[in-house]
């Protein structure tokens, strides 16, 4: 059990290590380096799903270990309150970002082991706090820079987060 403290309340997560072994210790470790204490979630896009884990306030972009391998193929689905990792077009680029899904985004899955299918490896769920994850997801939105968009225009912040 992970929970993310935030200045909307907190979220609980019930992580999938059997499912998605790699994934779930990369987060972990993240989680007990004090990583994602102080980020934001920096995207939100109601509908779809709510970002975070990379950047503090004012887009302050935080360092990285090297990227773990997608366990997308592990039969989980981006349904509604799963958790998966964020990454670039490379499938296996996933560091420290994360997304809430707050729809059912099945086109986010595994669909087969090629860049164009490989899809988000979910490797948990809210178990406690999707009254805070629809919190956030209704925040109002702009953009930041030329670059982002969907980024809340007031901070929503992870102020620390408890393994237990």
């Amino acid at each position: 059990m992970v929970t993310l403290h935030t200045n909307f309340g907190d979220i609980t997560l019930t992580l999938f290590a059997d499912k998605a072994p790699d994934t779930v210790a990369n987060f972990l470790q993240y989680c007990r380096d004090g990583h994602y204490d102080g980020t934001v979630f920096h995207r939100v896009i109601d509908g779809f799903m709510i970002q975070g884990g990379g950047y503090k306030p004012g887009f302050e972009e935080k360092e990285t270990r090297d990227p773990v391998k997608n366990e997308a193929g592990n039969g989980l689905s981006n349904k509604v309150g799963t958790i998966a990792m964020a990454r670039t077009m490379d499938p296996h680029s996933a560091t420290a970002q994360f997304f809430i899904n707050v729809n059912h985004n099945d086109f986010l899955d595994f669909k087969s082991a090629t860049s164009q299918g490989y899809g988000y490896c979910v490797f948990g769920e809210v178990t406690e706090g999707m009254d805070v994850v629809n919190k956030i997801k209704g925040v109002k939105t702009g953009n930041y820079g030329r670059i982002h968009q969907d980024v809340p225009l007031e901070d929503v912040l992870i102020t620390k987060v408890t393994v237990a």
